[in-house]
């Protein structure tokens, strides 16, 4: 696969780090390496493990929604696809200042690191 820039008519948040253009979820890699590291943000609803969680999960959504009216923002694919069902293309966003938006919500707080075989823990 061919990694390139993506342009979305519609652009919507999914989650914390899943959006939906033009109804394809992508996820978003925080500027990782796919299968290798990129970012990790609470699960939202049944996906969730405990009540703090879902909290977690509704903020790190509203700051990606928050993020996203920005003008200006460029949607690069890596390439690859994640291994869900629903293969969504792993994707970096970023501002026009040129920050990615995943590293935003990571050193904000709103999302953590992600590592393969390690499932990040919100509800401590």
């Amino acid at each position: 696969m061919i990694a390139g820039l993506i342009i979305c008519a519609s652009l919507t948040v999914v989650d914390g780090d899943t959006v939906k253009c033009d109804g394809q979820n992508m996820r978003l890699l925080g500027e990782g390496i796919p299968f290798v590291s990129g970012i990790d943000t609470p699960e939202i609803g049944s996906h969730a493990k405990c009540m703090k969680e879902r909290k977690l999960a509704l903020i790190a959504k509203g700051r990606l929604k928050e993020l996203l009216a920005e003008k200006g923002l460029r949607i690069e694919w890596s390439g690859a696809v994640d291994k869900t069902p629903t293969h969504r293309p792993l994707i970096n966003i970023y501002r026009l200042n040129g920050e990615e938006i995943g590293k935003t919500l990571l050193h904000e707080g709103f999302a953590r690191s992600w590592m393969p075989r390690r499932r990040n823990n919100w509800c401590d």
